[in-house]
């Protein structure tokens, strides 16, 4: 299969080391400015996986984010918001990246090569078919991505990917590809940046709207939100206040004796 590698062609620019450091920033800000566009097609791909995994959710099913490099960092950032967010149990959001926690602050050499150790990892984590796996790799191409996302097929696992080259094996192994094709970055091949920035916000959507889908938001607030630091505690008992006719101290004592938001509102409506 033939498919062009956007994210390792040449940049735009050239001469970057002869830019000024106000050059540099505008130029890059200018790239950035694209990726929300580019987003903006993928919407129809996004929801198809998202309506997916909602459904899976409501069975009991998991999430998980399987990845390498940056692409397994964004998984793993995006997974462990979900608790305090939210307030879901630990494992309902998961991320793995290829090569174990230690890669999470150090590259581990040829992790991401490795076509078997992915479906290894989901296995230590009772994969069952009521999950949902999505692989994700700028490139399209990790040989632990696809490879992990085979196995789930061949076991009848739901799978989606999220990658930034059009038409990519990775593409072609998911049930649920998304493809946010960001064009070439502004240093050659360093897909940390556009396509990283454009990883973030497919999984931004993904994780938000699918809580917000399972009632993990009232209005517009984090109802169920761990109380886990001054600050999270202060917008708790605000939320409170405006949801009901209590005063600071009152709304503090029921967030304090309830544990969280919505459970200190229901109880008080009672």
């Amino acid at each position: 299969m033939t498919f062009t590698k956007t994210t390792e062609q040449s940049s735009k620019y050239e001469h970057l080391e002869k830019m000024s450091v106000a050059e540099l920033l505008v130029n890059i800000n200018q790239e950035d400015k694209t990726v929300p566009l580019a987003v903006e097609k993928a919407l129809q791909q996004i929801e198809n996986l998202v309506t997916e995994i909602v459904s899976k959710m409501k069975i009991g099913g998991r999430l998980f984010y399987i990845g390498a490099g940056t692409s397994g960092r964004l998984g793993i950032v995006d997974a462990s918001e979900c608790p305090p967010t939210f307030g879901v149990p630990f494992d309902l959001v998961n991320g793995i990246i290829a090569g174990g926690d230690k890669a999470i602050r150090r590259a581990v050499e040829n992790a991401e090569d490795n076509k078997i150790q992915a479906w290894i990892d989901l296995q230590e984590q009772n994969i069952s078919e009521n999950d949902v796996v999505i692989g994700i790799a700028a490139s399209g191409t990790t040989p632990y991505v696809i490879g992990g996302l085979e196995k789930c097929n061949e076991n009848n696992i739901t799978t989606g990917s999220i990658s930034c080259n059009a038409g990519s094996p990775l593409s072609q192994t998911a049930r649920f590809p998304i493809e946010v094709v960001v064009g070439p970055e502004f240093v050659t091949g360093s897909s940390r940046m556009k396509a990283g920035t454009a990883q973030k916000l497919v999984l931004n959507m993904i994780s938000t709207t699918t809580m917000i889908q399972l009632g993990k938001v009232k209005g517009n607030k984090m109802v169920d939100m761990q109380l886990s630091n001054d600050k999270l505690v202060d917008r708790g008992v605000k939320m409170i206040i405006s949801e009901i006719n209590v005063s600071y101290e009152e709304a503090s004592e029921l967030l304090k004796k309830h544990g969280s938001v919505r459970k200190a509102v229901e109880n008080h409506k009672l």
